[in-house]
């Protein structure tokens, strides 16, 4: 799916999703849109202060407890 060789599993609902979405959105595919959604969200969090800060911003989105 990804072009740098990686790959990544999405459950059938959550893909089902991000189609739909990046169909509305004017995106040429998913993988176009999962890649701009990813870019979006490291770069909100190279914006931080320090380390702290991106652990608690992971933390209020549940990415980590």
């Amino acid at each position: 799916m990804f072009g740098g060789g990686g790959s990544v599993k999405i459950g059938k609902e959550l893909l089902e999703k991000i189609k739909k979405y990046s169909e509305m959105a004017g995106y040429s595919s998913v993988e176009e849109f999962v890649i701009h959604a990813l870019e979006k969200e490291i770069s909100q969090l190279e914006e931080s202060d320090s380390d702290e800060d991106i652990k608690e911003k992971l933390k209020g989105l549940g990415y980590i407890s």
